[in-house]
């Protein structure tokens, strides 16, 4: 089996782009910037940036273009696709890139001017279903023992 996925939380570099392909499929396209920190070999605290290219579809590429602005701190989750072209120079240019399945939204809207919503949107837009567990029927149910909420040792299979 092979696993191709991506998950990462920073702050938007810009804010997002949002472009109409030509078959009319909505893409918002922006970067994140993470960090990491660590101390060198002089014990000098050092932070080092990655830069990441980040581009969303459809419903979740209008949430994003509408509530992300530059400096907002978000989780990104997605898989990892790289694409090439040709320049109008003639050079060959690649990109490698994350396709959001999901975004996260971490400032608060107390703290933002605007009001981001607190939850995740995913791309296909399926609601997330809890299932409850399933009950035993009542043929099966151990009326033997009185019912009361505290667990004996005897209860204990092992």
């Amino acid at each position: 089996m092979d696993v191709n996925k991506a998950i990462i939380v920073g702050r938007l570099t810009r804010d997002p782009e949002l472009r109409t392909t030509p078959n009319g499929a909505t893409v918002t396209s922006f970067s994140l910037a993470t960090n990491f920190v660590y101390k060198n070999k002089d014990g000098q605290k050092t932070e080092q940036v990655e830069y990441h290219n980040i581009v969303t579809w459809r419903k979740l590429a209008e949430i994003v273009a509408q509530y992300c602005k530059k400096g907002k701190r978000v989780l990104v989750e997605g898989r990892l696709q790289t694409r090439s072209w040709d320049a109008n120079d003639g050079t060959k240019k690649q990109r490698t890139e994350i396709v959001a399945d999901n975004v996260i939204f971490l400032d608060s809207a107390r703290t933002s001017a605007d009001s981001t919503p607190q939850s995740s949107q995913t791309q296909d837009e399926t609601p997330e279903i809890q299932q409850e567990a399933p009950t035993a029927p009542s043929s099966h149910v151990d009326n033997s023992k009185p019912k009361n909420d505290e667990i004996s040792v005897e209860d204990i299979p092992f």
